[in-house]
């Protein structure tokens, strides 16, 4: 089935819902092999360790400007290769990326067109499925810098017409994510233009189309500073636009307060978390136990069961002719033997989502929909798998 087949265009897709319906479960390998022959996309893929990166568009897989690596739009869906070598042979990881306000159809097409990069490369890859609001730390060390802004190809990037005279607020924050063993890695996010976004940690760079400003929290490093100025600088490339530097230590770093309607907040008591799985948190003592399942069609029906809860696994608990789902507690892995059944594989992320959905359904207030999906092969386990199955 075509992967637009049903869709409406104009919904947005909500990533409590599992799209991977959309992914064709009764195509087998060759099917897809076949399909994947066709797709433009993945003709000369570079044979060397780096970065592709496709958008989706209109159905399409369309490339990514190499200039924007590490650039995403709420609105959109991506698709990531990550190649690299293991001694002389080449490794993939696939993610595809999804906006929180990605349209159904775009996130549809995103999975459809993974799995069927994934056949193309011979099943050597590992997937991933990436949420805005929880990447993972796989995808967020492939890029020196992270930003994440409001938009996409529906809108054209912009929040409003280029002709449209109204003033419009685009308020960037710039900070540090700890987590990241890069330490040159920073990631930009756009939040919401209040003075509530505003935090004493991060820098925050505000655009009002003819004046960009620089609001520099007490607490923020140099490193910040100095990526909040490159940004100021692509900024001003393409626009000429004059820009103001405050300190909140200053004074005067009340106008940037007040250009955000906080006039009556004093700017010394601003402290806003950061924007999804950056929101710095304490250990979670409700993590779910680890849980290991096995999904086989050895009887002839599909069925999904639990094999291990709370113990300790490693690789002999692991069948070659089955697949696997992996809980560690706060992401899932799924294991894919090389003697599966077609029909078995086809089914992994669509149970994996499943398996998410019932997880949020059962827990008040639960983030799990967002809990990171990753996917691996029997003899292509990535470092993170293996490090995974250890613990």
């Amino acid at each position: 089935m075509a992967p637009q087949e049903g869709l409406v265009h104009p919904k947005e897709y909500d990533i409590k819902d599992s799209n991977v319906e959309l992914i064709g479960s009764d195509l087998d390998h060759r099917v897809k092999y076949n399909s994947a022959l066709t797709e433009p996309a993945w003709q000369n893929l570079r044979q060397e360790s780096g970065l592709t990166i496709w958008r989706i568009e209109n159905f399409q897989v369309i490339p990514w400007p190499k200039e924007k690596t590490g650039q995403f739009y709420d609105g959109d869906s991506f698709i990531v290769l990550h190649t690299y070598k293991v001694g002389n042979e080449l490794s993939y990881d696939i993610f595809f990326w999804l906006g929180s306000k990605t349209s159904q159809d775009e996130a549809g097409v995103a999975a459809y067109k993974t799995v069927e990069l994934d056949e193309f490369l011979h099943g050597a890859a590992t997937q991933y499925r990436e949420v805005q609001q929880h990447p993972s730390d796989e995808f967020l060390a492939l890029f020196r810098n992270y930003a994440v802004r409001s938009g996409g190809v529906r809108s054209g990037f912009t929040h409003v017409e280029p002709n449209e005279r109204a003033e419009v607020l685009t308020l960037l924050r710039i900070f540090k994510h700890p987590g990241i063993a890069r330490l040159d890695s920073l990631i930009v996010h756009e939040v919401e233009p209040t003075w509530k976004s505003l935090d004493e940690n991060d820098v925050f760079v505000l655009d009002k189309g003819d004046k960009i400003w620089v609001w520099q929290g007490k607490k923020c490093s140099p490193m910040e500073k100095a990526k909040a100025a490159q940004v100021v600088n692509d900024m001003t490339l393409a626009k000429h636009a004059d820009v103001e530097v405050l300190s909140q230590l200053e004074s005067r770093s009340k106008i940037f307060v007040d250009l955000l309607g906080g006039r009556d907040v004093a700017p010394s008591t601003l402290e806003a978390p950061r924007p999804g799985r950056f929101v710095k948190k304490g250990v979670d003592e409700s993590a779910r136990s680890r849980k290991l399942f096995r999904l086989s069609d050895a009887s002839g029906n599909l069925s999904f069961d639990l094999v291990k809860d709370g113990e300790r696994f490693d690789r002999s608990d692991l069948d070659g002719n089955d697949v696997f789902l992996y809980d560690t507690g706060n992401r899932l892995w799924v294991w894919q033997g090389s003697g599966a059944s077609a029909r078995e594989k086809a089914m992994w992320l669509k149970v994996a989502q499943f398996y998410v959905r019932k997880i949020q359904e059962s827990q008040e207030s639960s983030e799990a929909y967002l809990t990171p999906i990753s996917k691996v092969a029997q003899g292509h386990e990535s470092p993170a798998f293996l490090k995974a199955l250890a613990v």
